[in-house]
C-alpha cells in the first residue's frame, strides 16, 4: 500500500498530462532499452554536465531533459531506463538524444535498440464526487481495497491487465501498471462501467 501511495503522489505532481484520448491523461510512461553491452558509468558520469552519480545511493547514473521533460537512467549492464514521458514520440526523442551523447564518447551503441513500454500512468477525471466507503461494500471483491487510515484512495486491482486503479473521493481516477494504450482504456472504461452498475456514476 506504501508503494502505491508513493507512485500516486509522484504521479500527480508530474506536471501537466497530454491528453491521447477522450477523458483520459497520459501522465508518465516508462520505458527501457538495452542500448549497449556496457557502459562505463564513471567515465559518463564525469563527462555529462548535470548528470547525477552515487553508486553508495543509486547504482545508476541519472540525466534530467527539460525539453521533453523526462528523465534518463543508465546502468553499467548497457540498460537504459527512460521516464517522465507523456507520450512515445517522447521516449525516442530522449533516446536519440542520450545516445548521441553516449557515442560522443566513442562507445558503441545498438543502431536500433528495441524500447520496451514498462509502465504507464494515466488518469481520467469522471467530475463527481464519490462515498468510497460506500463504493468498496457495493463492489464486494477481493481485488477491491479501501483502508482510508493508510490510504485516501480505492485500490481496485485488475488482474488480468495486470494493471492498478486508484479511486479518489474527488473523482478523479489514476490507472498505473498498464504495458499497452489499449489496455489503459479497458481498465478505466470497466471502472466506470462497475460504478455505473452499483449506481454511483
Amino acid at each position: 500500500m506504501n508503494e502505491i501511495f508513493i507512485k500516486t503522489l509522484y504521479i500527480l505532481q508530474g506536471g501537466k498530462a497530454s491528453i491521447i484520448m477522450a477523458d483520459i491523461n497520459i501522465e508518465n510512461i516508462v520505458a527501457s532499452t538495452q542500448i549497449a553491452k556496457e557502459l562505463d558509468i564513471s567515465r559518463l558520469a564525469e563527462g555529462i554536465p548535470d548528470s547525477k552519480y552515487n553508486p553508495e545511493e543509486f547504482p545508476g547514473l541519472i540525466l534530467h531533459f527539460k525539453i521533453p521533460k523526462t528523465a534518463v537512467l543508465l546502468f553499467s549492464s548497457g540498460k537504459v531506463i527512460c521516464t517522465g514521458a507523456k507520450n512515445m514520440d517522447e521516449i525516442k526523442d530522449t533516446m536519440h538524444r542520450i545516445t548521441t551523447k553516449i557515442k560522443g564518447f566513442g562507445i558503441s551503441v545498438k543502431k536500433k535498440p528495441e524500447m520496451k513500454t514498462q509502465n504507464i500512468v494515466a488518469s481520467s477525471d469522471l467530475k463527481k464526487e464519490f462515498q468510497l466507503a460506500a463504493i468498496a461494500e457495493s463492489l464486494l471483491s477481493e481485488n477491491v481495497e479501501y483502508e482510508p487510515e493508510q490510504f485516501p484512495g480505492l485500490v481496485y486491482r485488475m488482474d488480468e491487465l495486470g494493471v492498478v486503479l486508484l479511486l479518489f473521493s474527488s473523482g478523479k481516477l489514476v490507472c498505473t501498471g498498464a504495458k499497452k494504450m489499449g489496455d489503459v482504456t479497458t481498465a478505466i472504461d470497466t471502472m466506470k462501467d462497475k460504478l455505473s452498475s452499483i449506481g454511483v456514476l
